[in-house]
């Protein structure tokens, strides 16, 4: 059951011909099965058991292990958060269930680029892909203004390393992003040269181009039916079924009294479906007029127990479901206790489970129950509710972080290892 010597290096290899035991009494492809089994925030204390057992569990043979002979249910299922630009602050994982953190490498640096934000984050199974955003050029003019970006970084389990891959055939930030299910192919859609530091700023536009993984190739899709950026996207079905989904996001922007600028947000979706070559159609408006201004922040449940996948909306502080029979948001729950800067909050999709995530310093609590403010050391609070049990728990972290996380800016992916 081990992985092929074109897998490992000199010290895996050294472990698979038995050179280094790791349990006395068993051969090294049992006891490699049965360490493959410690879930993955564990291993890190165990390296120092012994040399065999530090190889062991820093090679990529651990992590082929898991992630193929292990179910998905049973691999350890975690976050990883990225609080600012990836290229100058490492990103981190984290274990909900074992409140472990663990700090990843940054991404390899571009001295003329800095500032990235708006990218997208997805897994795809020991490998952790970036793509696209917004930054800073110093090679652009005006300086002060941010571009989009097509690079695309590969972080590798199985090495520990980051990889720099094929390039978007369009720079864009703010898009809309799905792993097409059971292949290694990822959807882009949308998206333009967005930052937040200026609102309404930058161009919008309707291009879509999947990524081959295997091929390393990105290719061109019949685009969207109009401009759309700061939107989402998710697949539904399987086999030939299978369709994109591309919700919310703006077009044009209007100005008020001609100086500040608004956007103008959708309240409709488009549905690319696969089996028709890639064609979209239309689903009408999701929302009658003064319900919402715009879509809230987009969640989608899938795998074992779900028919379909679960859309949620997180909404000022309550949690909707997606009804897709009457194209219409019905309201699931409320958050126990909510944020007093909702625009500051993220939410997840992890296991099965809804994540919001606040700061403590955030959250509207009594005077009696106040926290001492200290920005630097802030409190990570997670509320996490199961749809199928309707049911509310919550756990509190110490984050690694030097500075508070900003959920506007900060990007969250979830992952199985």
């Amino acid at each position: 059951m081990a992985p092929p010597y074109s897998w490992m290096s000199t010290e895996e290899v050294q472990l698979q011909t038995l050179t280094l035991t790791l349990i006395p009494g068993l051969p090294n492809d049992v006891a490699s099965l049965i360490l493959a089994f410690i879930p993955y925030s564990h291993q890190s204390r165990l390296k120092s058991v012994s040399k065999s057992w530090k190889l062991f569990l820093s090679s990529g043979t651990l992590i082929y292990l898991r992630q193929s002979l292990l179910l998905s249910s049973a691999r350890s299922h975690l976050l990883c958060i990225f609080p600012q630009d990836p290229s100058i602050s490492s990103p981190y994982l984290f274990d909900p269930k074992n409140l472990a953190w663990r700090e990843l490498p940054a991404m390899p640096c571009n001295p003329h680029a800095y500032g990235l934000c708006n990218f997208t984050s997805v897994s795809v199974g020991p490998h952790l892909y970036v793509i696209g955003g917004s930054l800073f050029d110093t090679r652009s003019f005006p300086l002060d203004r941010p571009c989009s970006s097509s690079s695309t970084f590969r972080f590798n389990f199985l090495n520990w390393k980051w990889e720099s891959l094929s390039s978007m055939l369009s720079p864009r930030g703010s898009f809309a992003c799905a792993v097409i299910p059971n292949s290694n192919k990822i959807v882009v859609a949308g998206g333009g040269s967005r930052h937040p530091m200026y609102g309404a700023a930058g161009s919008r536009m309707s291009s879509v181009e999947m990524y081959d993984i295997g091929k390393d190739e990105w290719v061109p899709l019949d685009g969207l039916p109009r401009f759309r950026a700061g939107c989402v996207g998710f697949f539904v079905g399987n086999g030939e079924e299978k369709e994109f989904w591309v919700m919310g996001g703006y077009g044009e922007c209007r100005t008020i009294s001609g100086v500040f600028p608004v956007d103008e947000y959708y309240k409709d979706a488009v549905v690319m479906e696969l089996k028709s070559g890639g064609k979209w159609r239309e689903v009408g408006d999701m929302w009658e007029e003064g319900e919402r201004r715009m879509l809230g922040k987009i969640v989608v449940l899938e795998g074992d127990g779900w028919h379909v996948p679960a859309i949620f909306m997180l909404d000022r502080g309550d949690i909707f479901r997606y009804d897709m029979a009457s194209n219409q948001w019905l309201k699931e729950t409320s958050v126990p206790r909510k944020a007093s800067d909702e625009s500051s909050v993220g939410f997840v999709a992890l296991d099965g489970e809804l994540h919001v995530l606040t700061l403590l310093d955030g959250i509207k609590l009594p005077d009696t129950r106040k926290l001492r403010r200290n920005k630097r050391s802030a409190a990570l609070l997670l509320q996490i509710y199961h749809p199928k049990k309707e049911r509310w728990r919550s756990v509190i972290t110490k984050p690694p972080f030097n500075r508070p996380l900003n959920f506007r800016m900060a990007v969250i992916c979830a992952i199985g290892l």
